[in-house]
């Protein structure tokens, strides 16, 4: 079982969930270990800077919006690597609580 499992369950049924995601690759925007709140939304409703929960090359991420293109979404880290591109999106952060 992954580590974002229970929240993408959430989200795909519709509801809000929060996860506390660890790594660097967000900092300064989001601290490891932080409480992260997310909503479900479509690729849409998406805006270039938009922090969402995605899966990009088989790898689960919350990172950053770099691009939109044709339905297909561009993901990076807040420490300009460029994940790739995805349809598959999650979530969208709402709200951070840095530890």
């Amino acid at each position: 079982m992954g580590w974002a499992d229970r929240a993408i369950a959430d989200l795909r049924a519709g509801k809000k969930t929060k996860i506390r995601p660890h790594g660097g690759s967000m900092r300064p925007k989001i601290e490891s270990g932080a409480l992260v709140s997310l909503a479900p939304v479509t690729v849409e409703e998406l805006t270039v800077g938009d922090a969402v929960l995605c899966k990009v090359k088989g790898n689960t991420y919350v990172h950053l919006v770099k691009a939109l293109q044709g339905g297909r979404v561009q993901i990076g880290n807040n420490k300009g690597k460029i994940n790739g591109w995805t349809r598959t999106i999650y979530g969208r952060v709402e709200e951070i609580v840095n530890p």
